[in-house]
Order: C-alpha cells, then sequence, then structure tokens
C-alpha cells in the first residue's frame, strides 16, 4: 500500500475523528523523506501499523453526586505503541475528551516520548468528567470509580499513567490511592504523585520549565536570549504559570494568561508578584484570570466572543509566543496577527495547538518554531525520571532533577536540528522532531517482528 493510500484508508475508515487525522497527516507529510531513502518502512508497513492503536478501553464510569444523584461519564485509555517501553501519557478529564482527542494525543506522544531518550511507549487517556465546580469528594468519587476500571489494564512496567488538563495533584492523589487499594501494592504505576508518596521534585514545573528551556536553546543557537523579550502566554495553569516563572528567571516579559472565558494582556508586564497571585487564584481559590484585572487595573480584560473567527489572545504586540492552553487554538489568522505584531519565535507548550494553515503561516515567514512533541517534551521526560527514581527507590534532588531535564531538552533540541539539516529542511523543528521519533519507533518495531 502506498503512503497515501494508508493516509485514505485512515480517512474513510475513522471519518468523525478530526484530531487524529490532524496530527496523522502531519507526520505522514513530514517523513516521506524518510520513506524515500529507506524502502524498509514501507515494506514492512510501519505507517499502516504505527496508525492502528495497539489496544483502546473505552469503560463507564459511574459515581454520585454530592445530593445524592447517579452520574454516568465516559473513560478512555488508549495504549498507542510500546515498541520502545510501557505505555505513558497523561489523563485529561475535560467536556472535550473524545476517542478522537485521546488517540491524537496518544499518537503524538509516540514521538515526542521516543524524542526524550527514555524507554516510554505512547498512550493517552481520559473521560468527559469535568472537575471544575466539583468538590474535593465529588472529584475523588469520581477518581476511584475510574480507577476501578482501568486499574485492571495498566502497571508500572505495563502502562503509566500522569496527570494531563483537569487532572493534578489532587486527582493523581485519588487514583493512586484508589490503585493502591485494590492491588494491594505500592508501585510507581502513575506519576505526578506527591514527593512524600513516590512523586519527584520539578515535576510540576517540568513542562513549564522544559518549554522555556527548549525555546532559550532556540535563541542561543542564533546567537539571542530571552533578555528582553516581551512574551505572550496563553492559559493560566500549571504550564502557562512555569512557562513565565521561567522566562521570568531569563529575563523575559510575559504579558498575557488566558482561561476558557478570556484573556488579559499586561502591557507593563507579568511580574513574579503578579504572577504569585495567578498562581493563588487559579491553583488555590479556582477563580477566573479577569480577577487579575480587578486586582492588577493596568492590565485589559478581553473577555471571548461566540464565533470569533481569531483569538484575540495573539493580536498584540510581543517577541515571542507560547500557547500553553489547548488543540488548535491558533489559526491561520491568528498566525498572521502574530507574525504582524513582530513575533519571532513561537514555542508550543500545549499539545498541537496551532493548525496546519497556522503552521504554514509560521514557518513561511521565518518565525522560528517548535512543535509540542519536542518542546513540550519536558514534561513526560520528568515522568520518566520519576519512573526511574521509584525502579530505585530513591528520591533525587530538585538541582539533580533540574539538570537532567535541561540536558534532556538540549539533546531534544540538538536531535529536532540535525536531523532536520540530514533530510535537507534544515532548521525545521518539526520536520526533524517527526522524523527522528519516528525512525527509532519505526527500527524498535522492526526488530521484534510483525506483532
Amino acid at each position: 500500500m502506498s503512503d497515501s493510500n494508508a493516509l485514505g484508508q485512515l480517512l474513510s475508515r475513522d471519518v468523525a475523528e478530526p484530531e487524529f487525522h490532524q496530527a496523522v497527516e502531519e507526520v505522514f507529510n513530514t517523513v516521506q523523506p524518510v520513506l524515500d531513502k529507506h524502502e524498509k518502512y514501507r515494506k514492512h508497513k510501519i505507517l499502516e501499523r504505527m496508525i492502528e492503536a495497539e489496544r483502546i478501553i473505552s469503560f463507564r464510569v459511574t459515581w454520585t453526586d454530592d445530593n445524592g444523584d447517579v452520574q454516568v461519564n465516559r473513560g478512555y485509555r488508549v495504549q498507542m505503541n510500546s515498541a520502545i517501553g510501557p505505555y505513558k501519557g497523561g489523563l485529561r478529564f475535560h467536556p472535550s475528551v473524545t476517542q478522537s482527542v485521546l488517540k491524537f494525543l496518544a499518537f503524538e506522544q509516540i514521538f515526542k516520548n521516543a524524542l526524550t531518550g527514555l524507554p516510554m511507549g505512547g498512550g493517552k487517556g481520559g473521560s468527559d468528567f469535568n472537575p471544575k465546580g466539583r468538590s474535593d469528594m465529588e472529584v475523588m468519587r469520581f477518581c476511584q470509580n475510574f480507577m476501578a476500571e482501568l486499574s485492571k489494564h495498566i502497571g508500572h512496567r505495563i502502562d503509566v499513567p500522569a496527570g494531563d488538563i483537569g487532572v493534578g495533584g489532587r486527582e493523581i492523589g485519588y487514583m493512586f490511592g484508589a490503585y493502591r487499594k485494590s492491588q494491594k501494592e505500592f508501585t510507581g504505576v502513575l506519576t505526578g504523585k506527591g514527593y512524600g508518596w513516590g512523586g519527584s521534585l520539578i515535576r510540576p514545573e517540568a513542562t513549564g520549565y522544559g518549554l522555556i528551556y527548549f525555546a532559550d536553546n532556540m535563541l542561543k543557537n542564533i546567537g539571542d536570549s530571552f533578555e528582553g523579550k516581551k512574551c505572550l502566554v496563553s492559559g493560566s495553569g500549571n504550564v502557562a504559570q512555569f512557562a513565565m516563572q521561567k522566562i521570568l528567571e531569563l529575563g523575559g516579559i510575559p504579558v498575557s494568561a488566558s482561561d476558557s472565558s478570556g484573556h488579559i494582556y499586561d502591557e507593563s508586564g507579568i511580574t513574579a508578584e503578579k504572577l504569585a497571585f495567578i498562581m493563588e487564584l487559579k491553583n488555590v481559590k479556582r477563580g477566573r484570570i479577569k480577577e487579575y484585572a480587578d486586582q492588577y487595573p493596568e492590565a485589559v480584560y478581553t473577555e471571548n466572543a461566540d464565533g470569533q473567527d481569531s483569538n484575540p489572545i495573539w493580536d498584540h504586540p510581543a517577541d515571542c509566543a507560547f500557547p500553553c492552553a489547548t488543540q488548535n487554538e491558533i489559526n491561520a489568522t491568528d498566525a498572521s496577527n502574530l507574525v504582524r505584531n513582530g513575533v519571532k519565535l513561537l514555542g508550543e507548550g500545549a499539545n498541537m495547538p496551532a493548525t496546519p494553515e497556522a503552521i504554514d503561516v509560521i514557518v513561511d515567514n521565518g518565525v522560528l518554531y517548535s512543535p509540542g512533541k519536542a518542546s513540550n517534551a519536558g514534561g513526560v521526560a520528568t515522568s520518566g525520571l520519576e519512573m526511574v527514581q521509584n525502579y530505585s527507590g530513591i528520591n533525587w534532588s530538585s538541582a539533580e532533577v533540574d539538570q537532567r531535564l535541561q540536558e534532556i531538552m538540549k539533546n531534544i533540541h540538538d536531535t529536532c536540528l540535525h536531523t532536520a539539516e540530514e533530510y535537507g529542511h534544515r532548521g525545521n523543528y518539526m520536520v526533524g522532531a517527526n522524523i527522528a521519533g519516528f525512525i527509532k519507533v519505526a527500527d524498535a518495531m522492526i526488530a521484534q517482528g510483525v506483532i
């Protein structure tokens, strides 16, 4: 089967999975030079095999809310590829969760995990459950019932989930407790655990820190730095918060943050004091980002409008942009606005936050661009380090974990650049990331036979 036929078969068979199609098409389009150079990948039908999940588990989750009413949600785990290690990838609790979304995330995770250099396969899971507005007891009951089914399919050498959107330390704690009780063992079956019970230092910070470490390497590669750079950041959760913290440490100036309701733009800059306010607001009070403008009147709050054809957060003057919210939050119009407003670097903190059309605009205008599978790999990399610590029963210091994280992000950066140049796409981080991840996994699949 030709590569185009393989893609055509996917599109006709999984007709209602647009997010998955988008992720697969990006990889198909960039690995063609590898297929042309090495016939073995076509001979062994690697593309056809790689786009089919090894296993997809779908299950019902029933639980009772604080009023005693029965609630019903759907739970999933997509175990995409385990050629280089146990399945690894987060759990997402959000109303937007569908099988298509989780398949795209699991497919991306294959390459992201391969780039880290750690032995981890690709997986993803979650539920359409929304923890926002739910009490701690409701979240606990949901997590316990979710884990009652998921525990049948995971293990510390089989599949090691982590957190994602809607799944933080609270949710990981409840799920780990439920797993430990049902399985009667204390193992590193989840990452993102608390430090006192198997977790790793720097894990909460890792995705945001890693994103900025990667961007710092991109800037250094062209003889530049973060010093004085104005940075647009979307989101206000874990990734956005720690990205802003690291931007500040490196001399940059974050000027925006957002949530599902709208965004704030603070031209004077989000200082360490202001960032502490955001962390308190989102992590403790679980408030809305518009409260930032009430606290700091110099900031402007813009509410999202129904039917808007662009995201106004990307229409401000800046040097760098870091989308850290969700998939497809930057379209072609947004990308044009970024270019017009002087952005010279875009690093993806979220998974697939830019549409294919947006990426074309960014790359065609000479903006440095790093795909999420490379630049947000710090989270799963540190999850991998947590797994290593769990296997050996030790804990590393913050400085040691952070140093390893910096080394991993630099290695990913250098691998992307080297691979892109080797295959005729000098400076193209997206091509380099896709090809490097693909080759590592594909070679392992061939070595292990047709299974």
